[in-house]
């Protein structure tokens, strides 16, 4: 047996051209993310990368195979996945954060008090998962206070692991909470204290047309929103209000196919005005922003705003 070192670059096509015999469409690309956690290396830093030795070779036959062999999503075998600034451990039991989530959190960071102005602003996040959305603000504004509520255990686990690596990082402690994010009581001592509510919940339509990396491995709790996609979100909203102070602002992602209903579920509750729907990157519906209204009872005024269809697209 040959003991020197694989050129990376020979490990890489290789790797390749099994993922795609597989029919994994960003073959190239992944081969690149998995020969790149196997050395230890940025994916930027392939081609300036020693050559891989037999363990490693053999470490990366194992992970295409594990790719290959069910369409485990390739973040759950590499254990991390990129989030906005971040890089979170994620696995089995956890929805694995997606880029689009990050417009999301850009537009609640714009939308927070200036950093200095007052003691500091208090977030929170409900449905948190693995903790993009309260860890990514955390992360941009040391000053705020961010909870994260979180109902299945699985998640919360990776959630908690992920809060202690980013405290461990220097970044400011995210407060973790068990408990259901629809519940009417929940975070009770925070009512009316809140400058912001963020969410990313499971608000898929019930569909079993999802690609098998998601609908097989990814937890359905965090998929799927009854039939409508809406179950959660509903409930969730209310709660929002709830919490939220007078010129808060909630942030919540949703389907593409969903948006008018979100935004409608969204003014219906009656303690927001200027509902707004954003597009993602790709130009699809992607999340509502609304602002608690300041008034008690849920009416509205002439000048309280939504539009059901409106798509206000959002730059980077």
């Amino acid at each position: 047996m040959d003991p020197r070192p694989v050129p990376a670059t020979g490990v890489v096509r290789s790797a390749a051209r099994a993922l795609q015999a597989a029919g994994i469409d960003s073959a190239l690309v992944e081969a690149q993310l998995i020969c790149a956690h196997v050395l230890g290396v940025e994916r930027s830093a392939l081609p300036l990368a020693e050559g891989v030795d037999a363990t490693g070779v053999a470490e990366v036959g194992r992970i295409v195979a594990a790719r290959t062999l069910d369409r485990t999503p390739l973040q759950y075998l590499l254990g991390r996945a990129v989030s906005g600034q971040l890089d979170l451990a994620v696995g089995p039991g956890v929805f694995i954060p997606r880029p689009e989530t990050e417009l999301l959190v850009e537009d609640t960071l714009s939308a927070l008090p200036s950093p200095g102005v007052g003691p500091g602003p208090v977030v929170v996040d409900l449905c948190a998962g693995s903790g993009t959305l309260a860890l990514e603000i955390a992360h941009a504004r040391p000053d705020a206070r961010v909870h994260a509520v979180e109902l299945h255990d699985s998640a919360l686990g990776w959630l908690r692991r992920n809060a202690a690596e980013r405290v461990a990082a220097g970044d400011t402690p995210v407060v973790v909470h068990a408990g259901d994010a629809t519940d009417p009581d929940v975070l009770a001592d925070l009512s009316g204290r809140v400058d912001a509510v963020v969410s990313n919940p499971p608000y898929i339509p019930l569909s079993d047309e999802l690609p098998v990396d998601v609908l097989g491995h990814e937890p359905s709790t965090a998929l799927f929103g009854g039939d409508d996609g809406l179950a959660v979100i509903t409930p969730l909203v209310g709660v929002a209000a709830r919490l939220l102070v007078p010129g808060g602002h909630l942030a919540v992602e949703h389907d593409d196919t969903t948006g008018a209903e979100v935004a409608a579920v969204v003014w219906a509750q009656g303690g927001f005005g200027t509902v707004e729907q954003h597009t993602d990157l790709a130009g699809r519906p992607r999340f509502v922003t609304a602002t608690r209204l300041d008034r008690p009872g849920g009416d509205h005024h002439d000048d309280d705003e939504v539009d059901p269809t409106a798509r206000k697209g959002i730059t980077r």
